[in-house]
């Protein structure tokens, strides 16, 4: 039997939570307890055996080996789909003890009677367990993103229960949608990075004056909380089309937010956005903005956004906090600006940005996150245009709305109003982010103008009427808005001489610290090359193996205790792509080392000289 005291030690909460009931109200005696020839228990459910009624220890291990050996290389976490007795779990630890568990079981009273059956101290003990148990299947899937979340940019390892998992196929299913959502993220941002990433260390790097400039969103923090006034949130959604008419009259009554997509479509209307928010990085974003004329609204911005955006004529800037290492360092040392959830689209920020304010009722428009009536935007809006602009007789309008329709790996999903609407994987994946984030803020009430969207759980579909019966408050506002500006503007000059001084001394830091980098580095390649030719001549010298190992290893440890280091590795390659230039596939462990070691410094020094070029050409 497992030691409660010690699980509740090592897992607060954790035995309380297992007395909950289970959403499965099946008979108990539908579970029943065997024993294995050598005594181990063995769990059956329904007459179907969860584990081998033979060697459940021996079965355990096998499913083990083979889900470690088809990932091949990783070092996230270990999920377990389907506890039962516990035997796969121990078997994961033992093969794996250096990497996190993540517990998924359906049945609290499964994993209960483990702990009643079995001693399970050993495995408990190891710490760096999360649980995720029972709950509806509309939870879980948020419940394993916010697991996965915790062990950033590790790709996990599934292990599988099958036996368990036939028998809540629903349940597994939105648990395995989760994992394949916070993969498919991960995927996308890997694939972003390796496209734009020099893109965002140019950009930064003639933005980041800007860090020492700007106040920060975390100036504006709870602004509307005390007065209760509502957000109007303008996404860029097909479903925007039919708000328009009602834009002045909104604009009365709610604090408007836009994505830098949908300015235009209000200035045509004749309503400013008293906020706009523009996180991409990309040229083609600020075309959104680049002839948007709006002088009262205030731009919120992520300090890698094209340079001419900080300087279009807008009333004022605040900058969220840097989602890049460059951006980070700089704001650490002078002035933290505050987090916005990233979560890949303007949309997901701008929300965030939203909750930040302290608005406690969200009214959003345009958040389709899927193509209602096969469109793909409001109408009028750059998308369009420039699909216009390009297209001639032999590449039509129609051929470029049909390749966007198709490229996305298109599918059929449920809408808001409960009928069917095509989406895509990308926008789906926008769509748990949004759900994730209703759920960790349930005190804020999201209401949705439309219901020809995607559903989104946590997103309430609300008629026009119910936005119009709100009390006009606009004069309110720009009275709010006006004495916020001038207060932010007060307080931040007051720090202005000490900001110019800390700028200054981050900026000398950093271009030292990536020279430093790229020495070591170039020093450290050349050295595995050195001892990888003479090794493969056999012209080593006693002592030589530990002298490179010994020599390797001073470089890491200098290039782990630089403080620029995550600056130096953002343009890092994934090391699968290092992996693939080893010539060595079946050479000794010595010589791959080397050359890998060879290609990973390689691979270092260059980055650091990209960001060290690109900062001395300020």
């Amino acid at each position: 039997m497992t030691d409660l005291s010690l699980l509740d030690r090592y897992y607060p909460g954790l035995v309380q939570e297992l007395e909950m009931n289970d959403d499965d109200q099946r008979d108990p005696s539908d579970i029943e307890i065997e024993r294995s020839p050598l005594g181990d228990p063995v769990l059956k459910i329904r007459g179907f055996y969860i584990h081998s009624k033979r060697d459940p220890l021996r079965e355990g291990k096998r499913q083990v080996e083979i889900s470690i050996k088809e990932e091949q290389v990783g070092d996230g976490p270990l999920i377990i789909l389907g506890f039962g007795l516990g035997y796969g779990a121990e078997a994961a630890v033992q093969a794996a003890p250096e990497r996190p568990l993540i517990i998924v079981e359906k049945r609290r009273k499964i994993l209960k009677l483990a702990l009643e059956l079995r001693n399970l101290d050993s495995l408990f003990m190891r710490g760096r367990i999360v649980f995720v148990l029972g709950g509806k299947d509309a939870r879980i899937k948020n419940q394993i993103i916010e697991a996965l979340s915790l062990f950033e940019k590790k790709a996990p390892c599934i292990i599988h229960n099958r036996a368990l998992i036939s028998l809540d196929e629903d349940w597994y299913g939105e648990a395995e949608k989760g994992i394949q959502s916070w993969i498919t993220r991960k995927d996308v941002n890997r694939a972003t990075l390796k496209r734009f990433g020099r893109r965002w260390v140019q950009n930064l790097s003639l933005n980041l004056s800007s860090i020492r400039d700007l106040p920060g969103i975390n100036h504006l923090e709870g602004i509307l909380k005390t007065a209760n006034i509502p957000v109007f949130l303008v996404a860029a959604g097909p479903s925007l089309d039919k708000t328009g008419p009602l834009i002045p009259e909104i604009y009365q009554r709610c604090v408007v937010v836009s994505v830098d997509t949908s300015l235009r479509f209000l200035l045509e209307r004749g309503i400013e956005a008293d906020f706009v928010v523009s996180v991409d990085p990309q040229y083609l974003n600020y075309r959104h903005l680049e002839r948007a004329f709006s002088p009262n609204t205030c731009l919120i911005a992520e300090s890698a956004v094209y340079p001419p955006c900080l300087r279009h004529p807008f009333k004022g800037a605040f900058l969220c906090g840097s989602l890049f290492p460059l951006g980070r360092f700089i704001e650490e040392r002078l002035d933290p600006k505050g987090a916005i959830g990233a979560g890949g689209s303007v949309a997901t920020a701008t929300w965030d940005f939203a909750r930040i304010l302290g608005a406690t009722t969200i009214w959003i428009a345009g958040l389709d996150l899927s193509f209602p009536d096969l469109k793909t935007h409001f109408r009028g809006a750059l998308f369009e245009d420039l699909a216009l602009l390009r297209s001639f007789r032999f590449n039509p309008v129609e051929t470029w709305s049909f390749k966007a329709l198709r490229d996305g790996a298109p599918f059929y999903a449920e809408n808001a109003s409960g009928g069917k609407v095509l989406t895509d994987q990308r926008l789906s994946l926008y769509a748990s982010w949004f759900e994730n984030r209703f759920s960790l803020f349930p005190e804020i009430k999201n209401f949705n103008l439309s219901g020809e969207g995607l559903a989104i759980k946590g997103l309430e579909i609300a008629g026009e009427e119910a936005l119009l019966a709100l009390p006009c408050r606009r004069d309110e506002i720009d009275l709010l808005l006006k004495n916020t500006f001038a207060k932010v503007n007060d307080d931040f000059s007051l720090g202005k001489s000490r900001r110019n001084e800390e700028y200054k001394n981050a900026l000398s830091i950093l271009l030292q610290g990536l020279k430093d980098i790229r020495i070591v580095s170039e020093e450290a390649a050349d050295l595995a090359d050195t001892f990888s030719r003479r090794f493969r001549k056999d012209m080593a010298k006693t002592g030589d193996e530990e002298k490179i190992l010994k020599k390797l290893d001073s470089a890491n440890k200098s290039i782990s205790g630089s403080p620029v280091r995550e600056v130096a590795g953002f343009l890092f390659p994934d090391t699968s792509e290092l992996e693939k230039k080893i010539s060595l596939e079946k050479a000794n462990p010595l010589l791959r080392h080397l050359e890998f070691s060879k290609y990973f410094f390689l691979a270092l020094a260059e980055a650091a000289e990209i960001n060290h070029k690109v900062l001395t050409q300020l």
